[in-house]
C-alpha cells in the first residue's frame, strides 16, 4: 500500500511563506500528475496546483504568482512553495498522485494569522 506524507504545514503571518514536501512510500509507476490540493473548513476540496509527467504545471487562479509546485531529485517527491500567504490560504493541504489510481496524503494544516 502506497502512502504520501505531507510535511510543512504549520501557523504563519499574512504576507509570510511556507514550503510544503510529499513523499511516496514507494516508487509509483506510470505517473500522469502529481499535485496538491486544499479544503478550508465548510468548504470543497479544490485543486491548488498540479504538475504533470512531463513537467507541465497547472495552478489554481487563487494562487498564480504566488505558489511554485515542483518535483524533488528524489522521484515521487513533490514540494509547494507558497509565498505572500493570505487569510484565505489556510486550509488542510493534501498531496495527490494520479496513476492507475488516484492517491491521497492525510494533510498537513496551514493557518495562516492576519
Amino acid at each position: 500500500q502506497v502512502q504520501l506524507v505531507e510535511s510543512g504545514g504549520g501557523l504563519v503571518q499574512a504576507g509570510g511563506s511556507l514550503r510544503l514536501s510529499c513523499a511516496a512510500s514507494r516508487i509509483i509507476n506510470r505517473i500522469n500528475t502529481m499535485g496538491w490540493y486544499r479544503q478550508a473548513p465548510g468548504k470543497q476540496r479544490e485543486l491548488v496546483a498540479s504538475i504533470t509527467s512531463g513537467g507541465s504545471s497547472n495552478y489554481a487562479d487563487s494562487v498564480k504568482g504566488r505558489f511554485t509546485i515542483s518535483r524533488g531529485n528524489v522521484k515521487n517527491t513533490i514540494y509547494l512553495q507558497m509565498n505572500s500567504l493570505k487569510p484565505e490560504d489556510a486550509a488542510v493541504y493534501y498531496c495527490n498522485v494520479n496513476s492507475d489510481m488516484a492517491y491521497w496524503g492525510k494533510g498537513t494544516l496551514v493557518t495562516v494569522s492576519s
